[in-house]
């Protein structure tokens, strides 16, 4: 029975939603469901994984973030209309096709075939661009049997787009305005466009990374040309190896800051994490605390013109710390080098003891130019070509200049790839290219670069007949969206906005899958186990 509103009480109900014009007199209960009396529900209960429904029921902030979430993918879809895109479904049952990461096989009742779960859409947009949709996007499901972190799921959403007869610096423009807008909207925070722009050479030589988070400073240098010899083979096994340097320093009012950043390096490298560092077998790092009280301040194993170097490049403090770190002399590749993680690991460590101050901000930054092309590697197999190279993100970027195409033929791993990725906080938020729209240029990566297998050539046939049929340039990007709102809302897993994520192991503690096969099941997707410890199938 509804009466007139009352004035409410002053005590906040916490997280219960009020209704504030309406006042209700209970007159009859009716239960219309029970709650067991096994399960124990208090403030301060904790649920496991296995009850998410429960973790979701008691934890406010769970249904905020898929809340937000909500509200974001609203908003990019509005401004995406409004921009003369069309939201197109892709298929979930596609075929297996070696663009590079591990795919998930569906297996059929015809012997012998399978489908494979998209790694993307990348195939399809592609297809849609030579089909005469000129702008195309979609809230993305895809799939990758990778190893797990915290920002990785094997199943995730993406926003995937692509436009015809646009190049890179289009496709950078709209995203950074809606990144910009998203901000705005709804974190009342401001984002200066364009966003800068950095080399994958630069990135990885100022920042040990591709996806550098600059905010923390620590920018590395190259150093080995100053070193004495003598100090090099102290440090590292290698022969004439690379040796770069970084500095990290406490922005917290700290006293005795020399005994002070002794005992906070000797403490990281003791433990589980420092241990990985110290026996990288190019050799540990060699650790310099600056003190005003030594000769040249501590840096005297460097020789004077190299401590003279260094002091010139970080205007050294006392308290400081300088680590120098060897490595192969071989051109870049792959995601970061080992003085790039041990910068990060430094810098968190730092941070949780309260040495130096978190990071705070947002900043974006584009990091452009990669190689085409990558070396093969055991865990990176590739595109399975004999050439000994995979295609550094999928075997459909476009080279970036005429002069990368001649490369292609004389000297492919000097070819520069236009492809771009968008870095923020050093998150890897997405990243896209302007691709290949020439059947003739495709099939030469293909067949001619990479050594692909006429056998895995026609597992393309497909796109190469789509491109032959007049495809017109086009190009595109895949933005992570829960790694977007992982990071609007500064959360540190991508569990903590997703409804039902996977565990560590990739499993669904819930409904606990995946779930065993049975004879049965084998028998109709006519399947069974190889004779083998590893229970393969065939």
């Amino acid at each position: 029975m509804l009466r007139k509103r009352e004035q409410p009480p002053e005590q906040d109900s916490g997280s219960i939603r009020k209704i504030k014009h309406v006042e209700v007199d209970v007159l009859y209960v009716q239960s219309l469901n029970e709650f067991p009396s096994d399960i124990i529900a208090t403030p301060d209960t904790v649920f496991g994984p296995d009850q998410r429904h429960l973790q979701l029921r008691a934890d406010v902030d769970l249904r905020k973030a898929l809340s937000f979430r909500s509200d974001v993918g609203l908003a990019l879809r509005s401004k995406l209309h409004d921009l003369g895109f069309v939201d197109i479904e892709t298929p979930l049952l596609f075929k297996s096709t070696p663009e590079g990461a591990r795919e998930f096989i569906v297996p059929t009742r015809r012997k012998g075939f399978a489908y494979a779960l998209p790694q993307s859409p990348q195939q399809f947009k592609q297809i849609l661009m030579g089909s005469g949709i000129p702008k195309y996007y979609q809230f993305a499901r895809c799939f990758r049997d990778e190893d797990l972190r915290a920002d990785r799921q094997p199943e995730f959403t993406q926003l995937d787009m692509e436009m015809s007869f646009v190049g890179a610096d289009q496709v950078m423009h709209i995203i950074e305005e809606l990144i910009r807008s998203l901000w705005s909207t709804f974190l009342k925070s401001g984002l200066a466009c364009p966003f800068p722009r950095m080399s994958y050479r630069e990135a990885m030589a100022s920042y040990g990374s591709d996806k550098p988070d600059t905010r923390l400073g620590m920018q590395t240098s190259r150093i080995d040309y100053l070193l004495p010899g003598d100090l090099i083979s102290k440090i590292s096994p290698l022969q004439a190896p690379i040796v770069e340097s970084l500095m990290l320093r406490f922005n917290q009012s700290v006293p005795d800051a020399s005994s002070t950043m002794q005992q906070f390096v000797a403490n990281f490298l003791d433990s589980a994490e420092g241990t990985a560092f110290v026996n990288n077998p190019d050799g540990g790092p060699g650790i310099f605390v600056i003190d005003t009280g030594k000769p040249l301040q501590g840096l005297q194993a460097l020789g004077f013109e190299a401590a003279e170097r260094v002091e010139e490049i970080y205007q050294i403090e006392d308290g400081d710390l300088i680590v120098l770190q060897a490595r192969q002399d071989l051109p870049f590749s792959g995601g970061s080098t080992t003085l790039g993680n041990l910068r990060l690991a430094l810098h968190a460590a730092a941070v949780r003891q309260g040495l130096v101050k978190p990071p705070f901000g947002f900043a974006p930054l584009w990091v452009i130019d990669f190689p085409l092309f990558s070396p093969t590697t055991q865990d990176e197999p590739g595109q399975g070509g004999s050439a000994g190279l995979t295609a550094t993100h999928h075997p459909f970027t476009s080279p970036k200049s005429a002069g990368d195409v001649d490369l292609l033929a004389v000297d492919p791993r000097k070819v520069i790839g236009d492809h771009y990725d968008l870095v923020i906080n050093g998150v890897e938020l997405g990243g896209g290219s302007r691709r290949i729209h020439s059947a003739e240029m495709q099939g030469f990566v293909m067949r001619q670069v990479l050594k692909m297998s006429p056998e895995r050539v026609a597992e393309f046939s497909h796109l190469l007949d789509v491109l032959r049929a007049g495809c017109p340039p086009h190009a595109g990007i895949a933005l992570g969206f829960d790694r977007l709102i992982t990071l609007m809302l500064g959360k540190s897993s991508m569990r903590e906005v997703i409804a039902f994520p996977k565990t560590g192991k990739g499993e669904d503690a819930l409904v606990k899958s995946p779930g065993p096969l049975t004879d049965e099941i084998l028998k109709t997707y006519c399947l069974h186990f190889r004779a083998s410890d590893d229970q393969s199938f065939v």
